[in-house]
């Protein structure tokens, strides 16, 4: 094939397992890019904190492409039809290379317009797949034997050398935008492929014995999780070699007798790893549920923020202690265990009544991992808004005392509640005047009293959603909703899981 081979590089900032690569390196020069795009940075979702990591990435990936032979990574700033353009007009021929993408709705056009440019000018555009998605899936009907065909299939070798072709490069910039708020983030994880890769040997032999137990709390599941998330959201690491990795591991586990605790966590964490995709596919197969109600018995219900609800949800001030530690460290770390987004999801779309996706976009800004594919299916699933799910209407206190018996957790992120007893921890507007000054907390002023009644707005949401649901024809539209996205998993008693309102997965999934 002559003319430039242009390598795309997404959500896959990696040089193994990468497809496109490999046949772009097979079939010419290659031209390694990656299209810093304000249209994308512009986005509500969008934060500095996933910039930085998306930087440190991509600056590995510029030293691995080096080290194959080529001049480096090619940064250039613009929408991408137009860097394309002007890619094309200076060296003539050119064909595209990148692996699929199921991105937010602003990503979907920006390809659907990719695909009319290529058209027009006579440009090759080969997109790979890269998880276990599918595209143009009718039905979830053998869905999981597509991805699982997918996972078993030998990893793309790494080009043994790449030839390369010299081009002006833009530097990277500290934010892709001038827009972008300023977001301090001093936990963040760090990207790159060597961080992940760290993360996935040390989870696989060490880490990971304790992940079964313990994913569900805050204090534990920052070890005991893999915190592979964003490695797999921006592809340092591709999601064939961990689920490859994995299976490996499990293979050892299974030979050697005196490794037999580890068979349950490994086994746990690849159920978590098909959530994945599962997830993914949904919105891969309806887009719109960004944005749009999967199921339309809600489509009338929490259309209004409160300004003053939401923001202390947001800030984490909402008066439960657990609930505002959670939102805290969130905000210091880009990052927080699968229960507890679930739970925070929850305390915004159920007890404050606020809209899934104003709710949502505040959490994407927050996560790190940010995988619109997950994100959004999550949301609506842990909102209500599915027609096929059960309501997960945590109760903030009931999770303070099982995640956080002796208020550790909340001690650190609330440290106006340092003082408080281990007996109102959990409840700390309980305590009479008396013991308030005595802890150096006075409700209402050191600490706020708790914006509602958690208890009596479960009842009114859970009210609300019945009567939402109730009647055929709202059993009718939530078939229609299971028979495009419900899990095709079989039971083991040989029947089909799917029933309305069944569990669907947890928020975050393999953490």
């Amino acid at each position: 094939m002559d003319g430039i081979q242009i390598v795309w590089f997404k959500r896959d900032l990696r040089t193994h397992d990468h497809m496109p690569l490999v046949e772009a390196a097979r079939a010419g020069s290659v031209l390694p890019l990656y299209i810093v795009e304000p249209g994308l940075w512009q986005q509500p979702e969008s934060s500095l904190r996933q910039w930085r990591f998306i930087g440190q990435s991509l600056r590995e990936l510029d030293q691995s492409l080096k080290a194959l032979g080529a001049p480096g990574l090619i940064v250039r700033h613009g929408e991408a039809v137009e860097v394309l353009e002007q890619v094309r007009q200076q060296f003539g021929k050119a064909a595209l290379w990148s692996h699929e993408e199921t991105g937010n709705m602003w990503t979907f056009c920006r390809d659907a317009a990719i695909s009319r440019w290529c058209r027009c000018n006579n440009v090759t555009w080969q997109e790979y797949r890269q998880d276990g998605v599918v595209r143009r899936l009718g039905n979830r009907d053998g869905w999981a034997a597509h991805r699982d065909r997918f996972m078993a299939l030998d990893l793309a070798p790494q080009p043994a050398r790449i030839r390369g072709v010299s081009i002006l490069s833009d530097p990277l910039p500290v934010r892709p935008v001038s827009t972008l708020a300023d977001d301090d983030c001093p936990g963040a994880q760090p990207g790159g492929r060597t961080a992940g890769l760290m993360l996935l040997d040390s989870f696989l032999q060490q880490r990971g014995v304790d992940y079964a137990r313990g994913m569900s709390s805050p204090l534990s599941a920052a070890d005991a999780c893999s915190r592979l998330s964003p490695h797999i959201a921006y592809g340092t690491l591709s999601m064939r070699e961990v689920v490859q990795a994995l299976r490996q591991r499990r293979r050892e586990v299974k030979a050697d007798p005196a490794l037999s605790a580890w068979r349950r966590p490994l086994a746990a964490f690849e159920a978590r790893l098909a959530w994945q995709s599962h997830f993914m596919q949904k919105l891969e197969s309806e887009p719109e549920m960004e944005w749009r109600n999967l199921h339309p018995a809600m489509a009338d219900e929490r259309q209004s923020v409160d300004p003053e609800r939401f923001a202390a949800w947001a800030e984490g001030r909402t008066g439960w202690p657990f609930v505002d530690a959670c939102m805290r460290m969130l905000h210091h770390t880009g990052w927080i265990n699968f229960r507890m987004r679930a739970m925070l999801a929850a305390v915004a779309c159920y007890h404050l009544w606020q809209p899934w996706r104003e709710a949502g976009l505040h959490l994407a800004r927050q996560f790190i991992d940010y995988e619109p594919g997950i994100h959004w299916s999550q949301m609506q699933m842990q909102s209500g808004s599915t027609g096929i799910n059960a309501f997960r209407i945590y109760n903030p206190i009931k999770q303070s005392h099982d995640q956080d018996p002796e208020g550790t957790f909340i001690r650190r992120w609330v440290p106006e509640l340092a003082q408080v007893p281990d007996a109102w921890i959990h409840e700390p507007w309980r305590m009479d005047a008396s013991l308030q000054a005595r802890s150096g907390c006075r409700i209402g002023r050191d600490y706020p009293a708790p914006i509602v009644d958690h208890e009596a707005a479960a009842r009114k949401a859970r009210a609300r959603l019945r009567a939402a649901y109730r009647g055929e024809d709202a059993l009718e539209a939530s078939q229609a909703v299971m028979a495009r996205h419900g899990s095709r998993k079989r039971r083991a008693d040989g029947g089909r899981t799917g029933s309305a309102r069944r569990n669907d997965g947890q928020m975050g999934l393999f953490g």
